[in-house]
């Protein structure tokens, strides 16, 4: 999860997380050497009296400084579609959840099994565990298993919301009346917290999200308790 004084993403913690850290830091390459280039141009140009009047009409100045922004565009634009052509690539998964937003809580149902659903709220301050982070923990996790590819299947049933889990790569809008859909695979134990990135009301900033990725016998013996109970 996120610290104080951070800057940088979180630790990727799923596939798509990392291609996308890839893509930012492929990104703010292609920016800094821009930015050190036209810097360098600009000081040499108000620190030099010379001009180089070979160059004010030149032709192969004026292609050379049109073609290469295009390429630069290029290959910043083929790893951007490459991440999204993955982001919409859902393939068999094999888990599927739906998450349901309310004002101002989750519910969640594992459609998998045959009756497995829970609402998700907000701990309140008085309630939390030592240790435990304020505004980001609930009462019910979200438990999934590791490198299990898992599908979410996002709705609303009153406003717009956004289940979002910034480790795992996933933001995506819950509608009403629209079911949205997006795939991730948490490929480490933990956990990991999100919130909801819509402004829906309120209360917007008190109904997080919390992933429990956990070894495929612990999420077989929680969903065993849970139709138990």
């Amino acid at each position: 999860m996120a610290h104080p004084a951070q800057i940088g993403f979180q630790d990727a913690t799923s596939p798509i997380m990392e291609e996308l850290l890839h893509l930012h830091d492929h990104a703010m390459m292609v920016a800094f050497l821009i930015s050190t280039f036209v810097l360098y141009t600009i000081t040499l140009m108000l620190t030099t009296p010379l001009t180089h009047t070979s160059t004010m009409n030149a032709q192969l100045v004026e292609t050379v400084w049109t073609i290469l922004p295009a390429v630069i565009l290029i290959l910043i634009a083929l790893p951007s579609l490459r991440i999204l052509y993955l982001m919409d690539e859902i393939g068999t998964p094999h888990l599927t959840i739906k998450a349901l937003g309310h004002q101002w809580y989750w519910s969640y149902e594992y459609t998998d099994y045959l009756d497995l659903t829970y609402d998700s709220y907000m701990t309140q301050t008085p309630a939390l565990t030592p240790g435990a982070p304020r505004l980001l923990e609930v009462d019910h996790h979200t438990v999934v298993p590791t490198n299990s590819p898992t599908r979410m299947l996002i709705s609303a049933e009153d406003v717009l919301h956004s289940w979002a889990i910034p480790s795992l790569g996933i933001k995506t809008d819950a509608i009403p009346g629209r079911l949205n859909q997006t795939t991730f695979t948490a490929t480490l134990p933990g956990l990991f917290y999100g919130q909801c990135s819509e402004i829906c009301g309120s209360n917007h900033s008190f109904m997080p999200i919390v992933v429990e990725a956990t070894a495929l016998s612990a999420f077989e013996a929680w969903t065993t308790t849970m139709l138990d109970t």
